[in-house]
């Protein structure tokens, strides 16, 4: 049932989440029991966040100084306002090292998402990105909303077909249907035609719940911590940090939903099962929100 404010219904249910058959960090499947609630039938775009941003004068993350002593050891001309942006690559490259694809770029934030002198001219109904976690709590908050939980955002996703694969049911994409917005072509330097960066929300069907994107185009942030196994909950931002990064005591929250970045050869994740961790003051060109509404 979809609402005619731009919301969409999610039943209460009980439903089989995560994955055995893919990451390890999707596992294990287990059941999860839901209440209804209603859920943005599209990612919030730039326009929407426009419309905030004038309402509020808020400023994001990527749009504050910082502080040297919250990043030990990086180099002072990283020190500087923005956030990482994609950039295809010129040719194949060693995909171990995704510095060959992502740049810090200061000066790039949600109405700059490519540096200083970009706009969002043209792009009103692309999702926002660029945002931080506190980024769309405030947004959500503005909106008397809140962010979905990773289990009611995953219940969404699949669109009713319980255990799916992806949103539209357990067989991936055939040659020349057009289900999602995900990497077509050689990753991260060909894209096919029509793909290799966001496009306008609801440009593909929505799923059984008549929600747009739920696959692709960009990752969602979801309320939870995070933690690398399903079966622990994190309750806290310390139980999420990384460690193969100690120096950086920064929490974590799992985003949902893969992006325009997502290849089948590299990053299988625009899959409802799918899920990443993400360093909750640090936007970039492949991450949004959208958010919910309870009874």
């Amino acid at each position: 049932m979809t609402g005619g404010d731009g919301f969409a219904w999610i039943p209460p249910q009980t439903a089989t989440l995560g994955s055995d058959a893919h990451y390890a960090e999707e596992a294990p499947v287990r059941d999860v029991t839901v209440g209804g609630f209603w859920m943005h039938t599209h990612q919030v775009t730039n326009a929407d966040f426009a419309a905030f941003v004038d309402a509020t004068g808020y400023r994001t993350v990527a749009e504050r100084p910082l502080d040297p002593d919250d990043y030990p050891g990086a180099p002072p001309e990283n020190l500087h306002p923005g956030s990482m942006v994609f950039h295809r690559t010129p040719g194949p490259v060693d995909l171990r090292h995704l510095s060959q694809w992502w740049t810090w770029t200061p000066g790039a934030c949600w109405n700059h998402p490519r540096g200083p002198r970009s706009t969002t001219r043209g792009r009103e109904r692309h999702p926002v990105v660029h945002v931080a976690f506190e980024d769309a709590a405030a947004y959500a908050d503005w909106a008397h909303l809140s962010l979905p939980t990773e289990a009611q955002w995953e219940v969404a996703a699949r669109g009713g077909l319980d255990g799916a694969t992806y949103t539209w049911g357990d067989e991936p994409e055939r040659p020349g249907q057009r289900l999602a917005n995900y990497w077509h072509g050689e990753f991260p330097y060909l894209p096919d035609t029509g793909y290799g960066t966001t496009l306008a929300v609801g440009s593909f069907a929505p799923n059984g719940y008549g929600l747009f994107d739920m696959a692709g185009n960009a990752w969602e942030w979801t309320a939870d911590w995070w933690s690398d196994t399903t079966d622990v909950e994190s309750c806290c931002a310390a139980d999420s940090y990384d460690p193969a990064q100690p120096q950086f005591a920064r929490g974590r929250k799992v985003v949902k939903g893969g992006s325009f970045l997502c290849a089948d050869g590299y990053c299988l994740r625009y899959r409802p099962a799918a899920r990443r961790p993400q360093m909750v003051d640090t936007g970039m060109s492949h991450i949004g929100f959208r958010c919910i509404r309870t009874p």
